[in-house]
């Protein structure tokens, strides 16, 4: 199926940039088909139906890739990649168990994941020496970010410790889910979460984000 690309410029994610696609988020889901309806419009063979629900949730779809897939370019073919396992997959979405947003992420991240180890790009380390692992960790100053600021200091994250604190922070997998799906133990994914957490809060305290601040 031919799915126009979101239009993004090359090169590093700014802020700007995140703020546009959330705003163009929120004006997409507006609208008033129900998922089910737009759904249930697909499998009966309507590809308008489908366009519909790209529009919806693109975007949003690719924030997610953006958390996982730091170049924007790679990130488009990525998120192209995951609509077309959607339209492909779609009769499997079961409503009763799942929302179309939470169902359709998990294809999302999964081909996020699928990309990362085609490219060898997953990479993780035991050393719990370096400086990021021993700083203290002020939850409160994460959890206190909005959504573009922590999807920008996530991008900023090495690949090992992005894609664990994605996973688990953000779309709910548990450790030992992690394990499995990216081939480490449960003990790695945990230090890898807890450097990730570390490491952000020593962005946080470096770009002060913990002090109001208007944004471009």
């Amino acid at each position: 199926m031919n799915i126009q690309r979101i239009a993004i410029p090359a090169g590093r994610v700014s802020k700007k940039e995140i703020n546009g696609i959330l705003a163009d988020t929120n004006q997409a889901l507006q609208t008033k088909q129900t998922d089910i309806e737009i759904i249930h419009a697909v499998l009966s063979g309507s590809k308008p139906a489908f366009r519909t629900l790209y529009e919806r949730y693109a975007k949003n779809h690719l924030l997610t890739c953006l958390r996982y897939v730091k170049n924007k370019i790679d990130a488009e073919d990525v998120l192209q990649d995951a609509y077309i396992l959607i339209y492909r997959d779609l009769k499997q979405y079961d409503a009763t168990k799942s929302k179309y947003i939470t169902w359709s992420n998990k294809v999302v991240v999964n081909t996020c994941l699928m990309h990362l180890r085609k490219n060898n790009i997953l990479k993780f380390s035991e050393d719990i020496n370096d400086v990021a692992f021993q700083m203290p960790v002020n939850e409160n100053a994460i959890s206190a970010l909005s959504l573009k600021e922590l999807t920008q200091l996530i991008t900023q994250l090495p690949k090992g410790y992005r894609t664990v604190f994605n996973m688990f922070v953000i779309d709910g997998y548990s450790h030992r889910e992690i394990a499995e799906s990216l081939q480490i133990s449960i003990s790695t994914s945990k230090t890898q979460l807890l450097k990730a957490r570390r490491m952000l809060q020593q962005n946080i305290n470096n770009q002060h984000y913990t002090k109001p601040q208007n944004h471009v």
